[in-house]
């Protein structure tokens, strides 16, 4: 009879300690990735107040939360590979810094959730269906500058009535660039004023 409530207790103890250890098994620390044509030293407010933000709401870096940050420092044929690394450690989100950047994302993955920080076309750059309804893994936030380069110009000729002559700088092979200086042109027609660009 003792060897039997001897056994009895001695499972009952495993079976306590399993759970036991079971229990204390660590959770998931989620995983941020953060992919970025440019390199950590074009822009450390922002990336400051993106860390300050996730503080507000409780994650703070190392403790609950992980950031893997990949940066093409300008080269960016070097996006692809940064964008697949991220996938292979299993992010649990990917934010990007721009189209350079969200593009090589997108294609890297269908299913991780990928927050881009910034597009001036996130619909003509193909990332989301509409922006009512992205659809898709994407979604994130627009400077929707080429809506409101027509505007800029406006308040520009109402502050300088004597414009005559402006010059748009930018990389016209990008969607939303190419759309911005349609509406700069658009509005400088109405206006009297000639607009230059390279």
């Amino acid at each position: 009879m003792k060897k039997k409530i001897t056994v009895l207790t001695l499972s009952a103890l495993l079976l306590a300690l399993g759970f036991s250890v079971e229990a204390q098994q660590p959770t998931k620390i989620p995983l941020i990735g953060s992919l970025s044509g440019s390199s950590p030293s074009t822009s450390p407010a922002r990336h400051e107040a993106f860390r300050q933000g996730l503080r507000d709401l409780g994650y703070v870096e190392g403790k609950n939360i992980v950031i893997e940050r990949r940066w093409a420092d300008g080269k960016f044929d070097r996006l692809p590979a940064l964008a697949a690394e991220l996938v292979r450690l299993k992010a649990d989100i990917i934010v990007t810094a721009g189209p350079q950047a969200t593009r090589p994302a997108k294609q890297a993955t269908s299913t991780i959730p990928i927050v881009m920080a910034q597009d001036p076309d996130p619909v003509g750059n193909g990332f989301v269906a509409s922006l009512a309804r992205p659809g898709g893994n994407v979604t994130g936030l627009s400077t929707l500058s080429s809506e409101l380069s027509g505007k800029r110009l406006r308040v520009l000729k109402e502050t300088v009535p004597r414009l005559a002559r402006v010059a748009v700088l930018g990389n016209l092979t990008e969607t939303g660039n190419a759309q911005a200086l349609k509406e700069v042109e658009l509005a400088a027609g109405a206006f009297g004023v000639k607009v230059q660009h390279p």
